[in-house]
C-alpha cells in the first residue's frame, strides 16, 4: 500500500541548509523575542510586582488622580441634574426611574463578578483574562435578550405602556458595556487611574451633553434614554483605544474555574445586595405611582451621587491595592484602617451638613417645583451616616477573595432592607427612608462589622473602635450647622449655604483637631500628600 508523504516545508528545508551554528544563533534569537515579547505584555496588561516596591507612592497618586477625577464627575452630574430639572418632568423621571429599578438587576449577570475576580487574582494570564472576556459577552447577550423578553411584563406591573419601549431600547447597554468589563477590570489592575479617569470624564459629558440636547428637543424621557445610550457607547470606544489589550479566541484548560467560583459569589451577593436596595423603587412605583417616585429617586441620587464620587476614587484605590499586601498582614491592617479613617473623616461631615440644609440645597439644585423632595433628602442623609462606613466592609471581601462570606453577609443584610423598607410604607417614601436610616445603624451595620471581622488582619473590634472616635464629628457639624442655619433660614437657598456650609465646616476641622485618632490621621495624610507633590514637581522640574 502507498502512502503520501507531504511535500516538504520550505522553511525546514532552509534550516536544514544552513550551517548549525546559524540555526541555533536563529532558535535563540526567536526565543529570546517571544520571551521579551511575554514579558512585555505580562507586565503591560497582567504582572503587578512593579506596583509593590512603591506601592504607597501609587496609592497616593492614584487617589489624586480618582479624587480629581470624581470631583469633575460630581460637577457634571450636578450640572446635568440641574438642567435636566428644569426640562424633564418629575413623572418623566419616574418612567425611566421604573425601567432602571428592573435593569439595575439585569445588569449584575453581564459582568457575574468577573471583573473583580481579574483584580483580586494574584496572577492571571492572556488566555485567562480572555475566557472572562466572552463569557461577559455573551453574558451581556443573554441580558439584553432577557431585558426585551420582560419589558411587557414591566410595564404591566407598573401599569405604564411607555415602558416598553424604553426597556427595550436601555437593553443596548447591557451589549456596549459587558465588552469593556475586562479592560476596565485590567486597567484597575494595573492601578492606571489616569486612564480610569478620562474615559469616565469623556463618556459622561457626551453623554450629558446628548441628554441636554435631546431635552432641549422636546424628547422628554427620550433625553435619558439617549443619554444613558451615549455614555455606554462612549466608554465602549474610549476603553477599548486606551487599553490596548485585545482578547484571544477561547481556549480550554486555563485554570480559569476558580475566577468563575469566585465571580459567581459575587455576582450572588451583589444580587441579594441590589434586590434590597431597589425595593423601595419597586414598591414606591408600585403602591405610590410615578410622581412620588420621581420625586423619591431625585432625592436619593442627589445624595447618592456626592456619596458614589467619595467611595469609588477611595475603593478604586484600596480594593487593588490590599489586593497586593494578602501576604504582608500586618502592612494590610494598617493600609485598610488608614483608608477607613480617610472615609470617615469626609463623609460624617458632610452627611451632617447634607441633613441640615437638606432644602436649601434642593432648592438651589432642582429648584422650587422639587420642594417636596427636600425631608426625603434629609432622611437619605441620615442613612449616609452609617452607609458609606458599612460599605468599607465589602474592602476585606473583596481584597481576600472572601465570596462565600460576603454573600452570607449580603443575604442577611438584604433581608434587613427588605423589612425595613415593608414596615416604612405604610408612611410613604419619607416612612421609607427614616425606616432605612435606623435599620442601617441598628442592625445592618452590626452585622457587617460582626461578619467581617472574624477573618483577617482587620477584627470586628477595629471597626467600631474606629467609627466610635470619628462619630463625634457629625454630632458637632450638625448642631453648629443647625444654629447657624435657625438664624438665616428666611434667606435665599444660596445665601443659606453660603453662611452656614463655612461656619459646618469649621466646625468639622475643629472637631477632627480635637480628637486624638482624626488628628494624628489628618497629620499622616498631610505628609504623604505634601511628599507626593514635592516628587512630582521635582520629576517635572
Amino acid at each position: 500500500m502507498n502512502r503520501r508523504h507531504p511535500g516538504p516545508d520550505p522553511q525546514t528545508e532552509a534550516e536544514s541548509a544552513a550551517p548549525p551554528g546559524h540555526r541555533d544563533d536563529d532558535q535563540r534569537v526567536r526565543a529570546t523575542e517571544e520571551a521579551r515579547s511575554s514579558l512585555t505584555e505580562s507586565s503591560e496588561h497582567f504582572g503587578t510586582d512593579h506596583l509593590v516596591a512603591n506601592l504607597a507612592a501609587r496609592a497616593v497618586s492614584g487617589g489624586f488622580v480618582t479624587v480629581g477625577s470624581q470631583a469633575a464627575k460630581f460637577a457634571l452630574n450636578l450640572i446635568s441634574a440641574a438642567v435636566l430639572a428644569r426640562l424633564v418632568t418629575p413623572e418623566e423621571f419616574g418612567v425611566v426611574g421604573m425601567v432602571l429599578a428592573v435593569t439595575v438587576y439585569l445588569g449584575l449577570f453581564k459582568e457575574a463578578g468577573l471583573s473583580t475576580a481579574t483584580i483580586q487574582r494574584d496572577k492571571v494570564t492572556q488566555a485567562q483574562v480572555s475566557n472572562l472576556f466572552w463569557i461577559n459577552v455573551a453574558l451581556s447577550g443573554l441580558v439584553a435578550a432577557l431585558s426585551v423578553v420582560l419589558a411587557p411584563l414591566v410595564a404591566w406591573f407598573y401599569r405604564d405602556s411607555r415602558i416598553v419601549d424604553v426597556m427595550v431600547a436601555l437593553s443596548f447597554t447591557f451589549v456596549l458595556t459587558g465588552s469593556t468589563v475586562q479592560h476596565n477590570a485590567l486597567l484597575v489592575r494595573q492601578m492606571r487611574f489616569r486612564a480610569i479617569a478620562i474615559i469616565e470624564i469623556l463618556s459622561l459629558l457626551a453623554g450629558i451633553i446628548t441628554g441636554a440636547s435631546m431635552a432641549l428637543l422636546h424628547f422628554g424621557y427620550w433625553s435619558l434614554v439617549g443619554m444613558q445610550l451615549c455614555i455606554a457607547a462612549s466608554a465602549l470606544v474610549l476603553t477599548w483605544g486606551i487599553s490596548q489589550w485585545r482578547p484571544s479566541l477561547p481556549r480550554r484548560g486555563t485554570g480559569v474555574a476558580p475566577l468563575l467560583k469566585f465571580g459567581a459569589h459575587l455576582t450572588a451577593s451583589d444580587l441579594v445586595g441590589r434586590l434590597a436596595a431597589r425595593a423601595d423603587g419597586l414598591l414606591i412605583g408600585r403602591y405610590f405611582g410615578a410622581a412620588p417616585l420621581g420625586l423619591y429617586s431625585r432625592a436619593n441620587i442627589l445624595l447618592a451621587r456626592p456619596l458614589e464620587q467619595i467611595l469609588s476614587p477611595i475603593s478604586a484605590v484600596v480594593i487593588p491595592v490590599l489586593s497586593r499586601l494578602q501576604s504582608d498582614p500586618d502592612r494590610y491592617r494598617q493600609t485598610y484602617l488608614r483608608a477607613y479613617d480617610t472615609l470617615a473623616l469626609i463623609t460624617l461631615p458632610c452627611a451632617a451638613l447634607f441633613f441640615v440644609l437638606a432644602e436649601p440645597l434642593v432648592l438651589l439644585i432642582l429648584g422650587s417645583d422639587w420642594r417636596d423632595a427636600a425631608p426625603l433628602f434629609a432622611g437619605f442623609a441620615l442613612v449616609a451616616v452609617t452607609l458609606p462606613l458599612s460599605v468599607a466592609g465589602s474592602w476585606l471581601y473583596l481584597s481576600q477573595g472572601r465570596g462565600s462570606d460576603l454573600f452570607r453577609t449580603y443575604s442577611a443584610t438584604g433581608a434587613v432592607t427588605v423589612a425595613a423598607i415593608v414596615v416604612g410604607l405604610r408612611w410613604g417614601p419619607l416612612g421609607v427612608v427614616l425606616a432605612l436610616a435606623v435599620a442601617t445603624l441598628t442592625v445592618r451595620m452590626p452585622i457587617i462589622y460582626y461578619l467581617a471581622g472574624r477573618r483577617g488582619p482587620v477584627r470586628t473590634a477595629d471597626l467600631w473602635r474606629r467609627f466610635l472616635c470619628h462619630a463625634p464629628t457629625w454630632a458637632v457639624v450638625c448642631a453648629v450647622t443647625a444654629l447657624a442655619h435657625a438664624t438665616v433660614e428666611e434667606a435665599s437657598p444660596i445665601m443659606q449655604l453660603l453662611v452656614c456650609v463655612p461656619i459646618g465646616l469649621a466646625a468639622a476641622a475643629a472637631t477632627i483637631l480635637a480628637l486624638r485618632l482624626p488628628r494624628s490621621i489628618v497629620t499622616y495624610l498631610w505628609k504623604n500628600i505634601s511628599n507626593s507633590l514635592r516628587m512630582q514637581w521635582s520629576r517635572a522640574a
